[in-house]
């Protein structure tokens, strides 16, 4: 059985601009991201991972780096089937406008029927990343394997293996830095853990503790 750990980047300064960023380039994680990652490569330090696969994307590459630090016999794979959906002519436009576009309504309520103008559809983006990943399973069986990825590819893995329908993929929280574990062999998958950030807490719990009294912790 092979076990997929299935990893979110941490945190950028993106999200503050209200676009979407997609494929945008040089999207780099911010000091906050650089932490969790730090954080994130500590935690994974002992797993006996044999194989580090990441999207392509800066944020996800730089991710990845914090985790083959402390694998240094390791090389990051970058692997554009497990890339950031790709938004088409949406890519880095204002959220407030896309709002009011019917479209995004369907993306928000019923995704298996959304689609980006020259991008791609969800359902597209769901069968892209699962058969990555059944063919990552299959490449690597009995192995321990990390894929850095971003929020909704994993949660849209997550739901085909947990048996949910793609509509209701968005009720499955996936937070920066986040660990979920996927498990693949022959028979039924198995989900070990979800949005596992153990490893954020306790980096807020060490900052609070070497905060300077009254000090507030950042």
């Amino acid at each position: 059985m092979t076990q997929i750990l299935l990893i979110r980047h941490a945190v950028n300064d993106f999200v503050k601009t209200g676009k979407l960023a997609g494929w945008t380039p040089n999207v780099h994680l911010n000091d906050e991201g650089k932490a969790q990652a730090e954080a994130l490569g500590k935690r994974l330090a002992d797993a006996p991972m044999t194989q580090l696969y990441s999207s392509p994307l800066e944020r996800t590459m730089e991710t990845a780096e914090a985790v083959r630090l402390h694998h240094p016999h390791l090389a990051i794979q970058q692997n554009v089937e497990v890339g950031e959906v790709r938004y088409g002519d949406w890519e880095g436009k204002e959220i407030s406008v896309l709002q009011k576009r019917k479209m995004w309504h369907v993306v928000q309520e019923y995704p298996s029927r959304a689609y980006f103008p020259n991008g791609e559809t969800m359902r597209g983006v769901q069968t892209r990343a699962v058969n990555e990943i059944e063919r990552l399973a299959a490449l690597h069986p009995r192995e321990l394997i990390a894929v850095v990825s971003h929020a909704d590819l994993i949660k849209m893995v997550l739901a085909h293996f947990l048996g949910m329908h793609l509509d209701a993929f968005q009720r499955i929280v996936v937070s920066p830095a986040s660990i979920s574990t996927l498990m693949l062999g022959y028979g039924r998958p198995y989900i070990g853990t979800m949005n596992d950030v153990a490893h954020i807490a306790q980096m807020e719990r060490e900052r609070k503790q070497q905060a300077p009294e009254g000090a507030v912790a950042r």
